[in-house]
């Protein structure tokens, strides 16, 4: 900092906010320190950070709004629906659709990355983590290859050479280690210059008075904004301005985790363009009233994702004539967006937008006794948006269901945690989905007997389905370990075109079907 006077004039804004504890040990901090406590605590706008943290906590303590809720939900009306199972003769129509707009180089993909694998037990982003397939991919590399196939099978339907930019919203704690990663790894096949990386913003973590919490004497606690940060950040950083110089019409937006997305989706993409929408959310059904996932749905006529907490659980198990769970259209953070509505959402709406609290349980520095504490119960709150929360904002909204094995399967946890959501969970989505496109090309395994081995089930509405590939009709147990198989996304995207590969052949475990042909990696159990 330039002088005593810059120290004099932030000294009095931090009082004014009250927030002066914020310089208790400056006497004791390097003059490196000081200037990058004072750098942190001048880009801040404290006036601003003080009116939302007011606005959050009035909006954190309108519980009774509970019940509210629940009298105003209505299920997502028949009209703006589409599915992949109820609607089959509409998705040739779609992915055609979709593939035609991927072709003049009108759509775009936007990636949700700042978060780190903290409760996978590594430090580093989620996106570089392999969860142990064959081939040891990441999340990162997995995604990079669809989005190579996506351009091949474009360019082969159209005969255009074409691009899928991808932008990457990183966190200050992932974006060199990101860089750093794509750039080791050649962008895995794509050009550099269309992976775009940009940054989320940060927010000070409070307590419940308010106070911003010191992570140590000259840092502050600071924690990203939420994945709805995504639309300051994307005005700030100019992004929307760089997807229109490349004349995008539309971009789908998804989370790193998923291990099974389909990154720009052609019959997705196609759907929401034949329907005008302006703002699309994928969606996979409730397995059951309790399920910890959020809802799309209306509230008072406006859509919007209600949180599983925000349900009670009356409304939860209400069901359809049908027998379906009347709100089960699970969020899976997987949306479509026109670049157009996109604008309006970075200079019109965003500042519209409430923050959400998160209770948190914040390691701090102590004030009174200068010691660090890791506190054992909640001492604050961390504020944050959602990407979810524009849906109120859209002219045109529409809901497209796929199937959960298909295509969701999040990466959230360690393997010696609770079973769910972890990498095993992950790994076996993926290897099973791939070993049922072997089926359905016309493959079959066989054990180290020759036998071969039934097919393994597909639940549709409720139901399983055995695979028509499979001889016999038997099914595997769904509980069994998956047959190992991994399908390398350069060779299909989506189950298609394998058939020269497997039609009328019978395979050995673990089978992978990359660039380089078939291997199969054990035979006859040697």
């Amino acid at each position: 900092m330039d002088g005593d006077n810059d120290l004099c004039v932030l000294r009095r804004c931090l009082a004014e906010a009250g927030q002066s504890h914020l310089l208790h040990f400056w006497e004791e901090l390097t003059v490196e320190q000081q200037q990058e406590l004072c750098t942190e605590l001048q880009s801040m706008n404290l006036e601003e950070l003080g009116q939302a943290f007011q606005r959050a906590m009035r909006n954190g303590d309108h519980l009774a709004e509970k019940e509210n809720v629940d009298a105003r939900m209505e299920p997502v009306p028949w009209d703006v629906l589409g599915s992949t199972t109820r609607d089959r003769d509409q998705l040739p129509l779609w992915e055609a659709e979709g593939l035609d707009q991927i072709s003049r180089n009108k759509v775009g993909v936007l990636l949700l990355a700042g978060g780190q694998g903290t409760r996978l037990g590594v430090s580093y982003p989620k996106g570089m983590y392999n969860v142990g397939l064959p081939s040891r991919k990441t999340l990162f590399q997995i995604q990079a290859e669809r989005i190579l196939k996506l351009q091949q099978l474009a360019e082969e339907r159209h005969g255009l050479k074409c691009v899928i930019p991808w932008y990457i919203m990183t966190s200050g704690r992932t974006m060199d280690l990101t860089k750093e990663f794509f750039l080791k790894h050649k962008y895995f096949g794509l050009k550099k210059e269309n992976v775009v990386f940009f940054q989320q913003g940060m927010l000070p973590a409070m307590d419940f008075d308010g106070k911003i919490l010191l992570e140590d004497k000259g840092k502050v606690s600071m924690a990203p904004d939420g994945n709805g940060g995504l639309y300051r950040a994307l005005g700030i950083q100019r992004i929307v301005e760089d997807m229109e110089w490349r004349g995008i019409g539309c971009i789908h937006i998804y989370c790193v985790d998923n291990i099974l997305v389909k990154v720009a989706d052609p019959r997705f993409i196609g759907f929401c363009v034949l329907k005008g929408a302006d703002c699309g959310a994928k969606v996979v059904e409730k397995t059951n009233p309790t399920e910890p996932v959020g809802v799309v749905c209306r509230v008072g006529g406006v859509y919007q994702v209600v949180e599983y907490s925000e349900i009670s659980l009356a409304t939860a198990q209400k069901r359809s004539q049908d027998g379906r769970l009347l709100f089960n259209a699970g969020n899976i953070a997987n949306h479509y967006f026109t670049i157009k509505f996109l604008k309006d959402v970075v200079n019109i709406y965003e500042p519209q937008l409430q923050h959400h609290v998160a209770q948190k349980k914040i390691p701090y520095m102590d004030v009174a006794t200068g010691k660090p504490l890791n506190p054992e119960k909640p001492n604050g709150i961390k504020m944050e948006k959602f990407v979810f929360d524009i849906f109120q904002f859209a002219k045109k909204f529409v809901v497209y269901e796929v199937l959960r094995e298909d295509e969701f399967s999040p990466l959230k946890n360690a393997d010696s945690q609770n079973g769910k959501d972890n990498p095993t969970t992950a790994r076996h989505a993926l290897m099973s989905l791939h070993h049922r496109w072997v089926l359905n090309s016309g493959g079959h395994f066989v054990d180290e007997n020759g036998t071969r081995l039934p097919a393994i089930p597909c639940c549709t509405n409720g139901r399983s389905d055995a695979i028509q590939a499979d001889v016999n009709h038997n099914l595997k147990d769904a509980n069994d370990l998956p047959i190992q198989c991994e399908i390398s996304p350069l060779v299909s995207y989506g189950g298609e075109g394998l058939e020269e590969f497997v039609k009328d052949k019978e395979f050995h475990a673990p089978l992978i079907i990359n660039t380089n042909g078939v291997h199969e990696l054990v035979k006859n159990g040697v």
